[in-house]
């Protein structure tokens, strides 16, 4: 089979190589899967550059969403056993983690509506407790995770002010429903949030993004807000002044999805339910801004790397929907 693999660690378009590999066998408790579509994450850089909390045996294929077909036939979104990651014709993930993929969506679709979004509703509904008539900030509203947290944000009923970098990904914000648009490049990110919200500030805020983002973030949180931190695509993990969060009455909340898979995966199958019904009615469609060939792979992850996509890009296999 074709598979992308890398054999050391580096910039994604340096290291990832597009080879023909043996099919990867199945261990106890895992199924062979066909890969229709697999979707580019922030992580699949960071497994290039050896800077991810899991670090696979070298060589390893990268890829961590996929949406793959069994051997009964079944249309599937799981996240690829490493090393034999999405990136290729051929995956292996655990049988216990397979999830049904939506209907209402088609490969490329599915393949981004689960790490995100998982992320998304775990954030905003289980540890931030989003309510009707709040406001929410996305920082990198624009981005993959950015653009699930908007339209999460949206479907609860949010009002959501968006932050972004440059005129095109504000131009995507907007389409994605954001009430507010914040260009960090050309505004104070502050300034125009106290402006939106009446010197209020946000009731919860989400930051993929760390580093300066956080800053802006515990200068707007509201009273009494949250504060979800996501990740830190920045590259610079802030410290909070906790001093700061005891003067002005917020919280600051972390999220590791991944955690939920081994301490409580029920939630994970309960939060997949809300999202297919969710995209079945409309209220949410993940952004695939681009759909490539398995041959332009490592391009598309580059690309996510240097932070030049906007939503998904998709790696998309011949024959796929």
């Amino acid at each position: 089979m074709q598979a992308w693999q890398v054999h050391e660690n580096g910039e994604p378009s340096e290291v990832m190589r597009l080879g023909d590999v043996e099919r990867p066998t199945p261990g106890d408790g895992q199924v062979l899967l066909r890969v229709r579509a697999a979707n580019i994450n922030f992580p699949d850089a960071l497994l290039c550059r050896g800077q991810y909390q899991v670090r696979p045996p070298l060589p390893f294929t990268p890829g961590v969403e996929i949406c793959g077909e069994t051997e009964d036939g079944r249309r599937v979104i799981a996240n690829p056993a490493l090393p034999y990651g999405g990136f290729a014709e051929y995956a292996v993930a655990d049988a216990a983690a397979l999830l049904p993929a939506p209907e209402a969506l088609d490969d490329a679709e599915a393949a981004a509506l689960h790490i995100g979004y998982q992320t998304g509703w775990f954030g905003l509904h289980r540890r931030a407790a989003l309510q009707a008539g709040e406001t929410l900030l996305v920082h990198a509203a624009a981005g993959g995770v950015g653009s699930a947290a908007v339209q999460l944000g949206k479907a609860a009923g949010a009002t959501v002010i968006g932050v972004v970098g440059g005129a095109g990904k504000a131009a995507v914000a907007r389409e994605l429903g954001c009430d507010v648009v914040i260009d960090r490049r050309e505004q104070d990110v502050v300034a125009a949030v106290k402006e939106a919200t009446g010197g209020r500030g946000a009731d919860v805020i989400y930051d993929p993004v760390g580093g300066e983002a956080y800053t802006q973030s515990a200068k707007v949180v509201a009273f009494e807000g949250r504060i979800v931190v996501v990740g830190f695509a920045s590259g610079t993990i802030p410290s909070p002044a906790l001093n700061h969060a005891l003067v002005k009455n917020y919280s600051i909340l972390g999220l590791h999805w991944g955690l939920y898979n081994t301490k409580n995966p029920k939630l994970v199958q309960q939060c997949h339910e809300q999202l297919t019904e969710l995209a079945a009615r409309g209220a949410i469609k993940p952004l695939v801004s681009e759909r490539v060939p398995l041959r332009e792979a490592a391009a598309g992850v580059q690309k996510v790397a240097d932070g030049l996509s906007t939503g998904r890009i998709a790696v998309v296999m011949e024959g796929a929907a």
